[in-house]
Order: structure tokens, then C-alpha cells, then sequence
């Protein structure tokens, strides 16, 4: 049977890319193993495809206690494909915290304190003396930009540095000309609509008995985003009342300036403002030196919450 191997719901670079390349190294490794993805591809995940001339992964929709699966870039269900309880997970290649997981059988999990999925399994390469490819190289560095902001992010460590110019050199591209166009074809907003901004990267956390939605866009001009502000409101409230969503946030992150204004609403939307110690304004406030969701805003969230409310 073919092992399944996706990433989260609303694929980013990371997801998309590391699905692939595991999926080539389990092949490498003897194994039957194809890709897939939860959602549509964005356009700075087309980009780096297109400029490795990579397919897109196929759509997956759901999983059964008939599919054996590996997860990539995430391990909370709610992230997960639909079934993914019932199905046998052979293994977790991750770079996130471990929440809301639960097996019936061991499995390989490994889970790094790394900006990027891409950079463990670069090492797992390594340690399996598999040769890494121009399109595998292209792919995980793009991974690695994508996930650090081209290494400005505070998630990033020196070992996604010095596996991104590694993986530059066998790549042989020009990495700051590279990353930054690659940024930028993610960072056009006017051709979206409001639901599609709100629900393009975004990732649902249980805190508690809370349900919180974190949705991130990355800009070159925040301003132009929140002109929209009132489409945005309606689009987030829409999706407050279809999932009772406890809190919503919009985090929209400015890549050439490293600093963000987050968006809240919610019944708990007041949490932001002990998160992050702002003063919302009209439900908006500006978070400055804020680019990173897994580092900075989910454990200020989680942490405002047990202070506020337990």
C-alpha cells in the first residue's frame, strides 16, 4: 500500500515542498510513497514549483483507517486531513509544538526546535548518504526562506542558515535574488478575495476549552491590505459563527519591514492586547518586530489566556 504523506490544511511552502521531498526520500529508501496537499497551492509555493519545474502535489480530501500516512509540517489533528484519527501514522517530520496527537502504535516522530521542516529533513538526507538534487535542494531552501523571511525571522537558527546556503550552493542560484522574488509573488494581495486572505494560511489551536483561529498574510504594504478592513471584518465574523471560533486573529506581516498589525475578533478578541500588551483601535493594532506565528504569537496568545481566564 502507498504511503500518503501531506502537510497541513491551507499548505504554505514548508508544507507543500517537504510532502515532496519525504515522499522522494521514502522512495529512495525502497519505500512506496506519494505526496499530497490539503488545499490549494499559493502563488509563492507556484513559484518555487515553477522555477524547479516540480508538479504540484494531487489533492487529497480525506483519510480512512485503510491509508497509512506521514505528516509533514504539523502533528495537530485539527490541522490534519479529515480521518487522519483513524488512519496509521508511520511517522511526523515537524518543526511545531506537539499538541493534540495521539497514536495507537509507535511511530517515528521527530519533532526539531528548527525555522523549517526543510532543514531536518536535509539532515535525514545526510544521515542516509542520499544525494540531494538541484530540484530537492530548490525545493527545501525555498521552504527555508519562506519559513524564516529569508533567515530574518526570530524563529530562525543557525542550523537553517547553514543548511540554506548549503542548499543554495547545490541549487546554484543567487539566494538573496531568489528569496526575495519568491517573497514578493506570495505578497500580492489585490487579486484576492476577503475569505481567500483570511483563510490562505491559516491554523486552528485548541487552548484550553478554546478555539482560536490564526490566520497570517505576508505583505509589502499593510496599509493597502486594511483598506479592506471591512471586507475582512465581515469575512472573519462569517467564519466566528460557522466554527464558534472563541478568537480570531488576522496577523498581516509586513516581510520588508519585519513588523505586523493584527486584526482580532471574537468574544476573547481583548486577549490580544495582554498578548502582545497593545491597545486595540477599532480591533487593529500594530505589533512591531512580530513576524513569526509559531514563536510569537501562539505562545503570547496561549499565555494571555492562562493569565486572563484560568
Amino acid at each position: 500500500m502507498s504511503i500518503k504523506i501531506f502537510g497541513h490544511q491551507n499548505p504554505d511552502t514548508d508544507t507543500i515542498t517537504s510532502a515532496i521531498v519525504l515522499a522522494e526520500l521514502e522512495s529512495k529508501l525502497g519505500r512506496d510513497a506519494k505526496a499530497y496537499r490539503l488545499g490549494e497551492v499559493n502563488k509563492e509555493t507556484a513559484y518555487a514549483l515553477k522555477y524547479f519545474n516540480v508538479d504540484a502535489p494531487e489533492l487529497l480530501d480525506s483519510v480512512t483507517e485503510e491509508d497509512t500516512v506521514m505528516l509533514v509540517d504539523h502533528n495537530e489533528f485539527q490541522q490534519s486531513a479529515p480521518g487522519i484519527e483513524a488512519a496509521t501514522i508511520l511517522a511526523v517530520i515537524d518543526h511545531h509544538r506537539v499538541a493534540n496527537f495521539e497514536t495507537n502504535a509507535p511511530l517515528y516522530f521527530r519533532a526539531e526546535p528548527v525555522g523549517c521542516t526543510a532543514t531536518v529533513l536535509y539532515k535525514i538526507f545526510n544521515e542516509n548518504n542520499i544525494e540531494v538534487t538541484r530540484e530537492l535542494a530548490g525545493l527545501m531552501l525555498s521552504a527555508i526562506i519562506s519559513d524564516t523571511l529569508l533567515l530574518k525571522s526570530p524563529t530562525t537558527t543557525e542550523q537553517d542558515e547553514k543548511t540554506l546556503y548549503q542548499l543554495a550552493e547545490i541549487a546554484d542560484i543567487n539566494l538573496e535574488l531568489y528569496g526575495l522574488e519568491m517573497l514578493k509573488a506570495g505578497a500580492s494581495t489585490s487579486d484576492k478575495t476577503a475569505e481567500e486572505l483570511i483563510n490562505g494560511d491559516a491554523k486552528t489551536f485548541e487552548m484550553g476549552e478554546r478555539s482560536v483561529r490564526i490566520a497570517q498574510v505576508n505583505v509589502v504594504d499593510v496599509d493597502e491590505l486594511f483598506e479592506r478592513k471591512d471586507e475582512l471584518v465581515e469575512a472573519i465574523n462569517k467564519e466566528i459563527d460557522a466554527n464558534k471560533y472563541d478568537l480570531f486573529t488576522l496577523v498581516v506581516t509586513n516581510i520588508l519591514e519585519s513588523n505586523s498589525k493584527v486584526l482580532a475578533l471574537g468574544e476573547h478578541h481583548g486577549v490580544i492586547e495582554k498578548a502582545f500588551d497593545v491597545a486595540l483601535e477599532d480591533n487593529a493594532a500594530i505589533l512591531k518586530g512580530v513576524v513569526s506565528r509559531k514563536k510569537q504569537v501562539v505562545p503570547n496568545i496561549e499565555k494571555a489566556f492562562a493569565s486572563l481566564y484560568e
